[in-house]
């Protein structure tokens, strides 16, 4: 792999980034109802600041993440299973960080998947209290935030 590549996810990039959340597996067993038929919309890339990480060399989708400004919000954090490792979640998390603060942002919440909040913890937010369940997901989820 050459150098990882983060910019803007277009219209083009929606079914990419369908087939990286469809393909997690983060998301299978328990967890699948998270995903299950969901999709990356043009609609929602227009919506949104979705950025991707990709190899320099053949951009390769590794990973991305969704930024809803009002409210600031991470609604989207994933990373292909075979870029786990790498980097590339801290690469995200870092670019996030930096593109909220320029906007102006003071702090961006997270409702995470369970098992990710040790890593969300890792990259400096702060637990905030915890979600309960809701249709498709029925167990409690963590809340954290990132102080900009």
């Amino acid at each position: 792999m050459t150098e990882t590549m983060i910019r803007p996810a277009g219209a083009a990039d929606a079914d990419r980034l369908t087939e990286l959340i469809q393909a997690s597996g983060a998301y299978r067993g328990a967890y699948f109802a998270m995903i299950d038929g969901y999709r990356v919309t043009p609609d929602y890339l227009a919506r949104h600041e979705v950025r991707m990480a990709v190899d320099g060399a053949d951009d390769h989708l590794l990973g991305f993440y969704a930024l809803i400004r009002e409210p600031a919000e991470l609604d989207l954090m994933f990373v292909a299973d075979r870029a786990q490792g790498l980097g590339i979640g801290r690469q995200l998390i870092a670019d996030m960080l930096d593109r909220a603060r320029a906007a102006g942002i003071a702090a961006v919440k997270v409702v995470s998947h369970p098992p990710a909040e040790r890593f969300y913890l890792r990259m400096g937010a702060e637990r905030t209290g915890t979600r309960p369940p809701q249709p498709r997901t029925p167990w409690e989820q963590p809340e954290l935030r990132f102080t900009v």
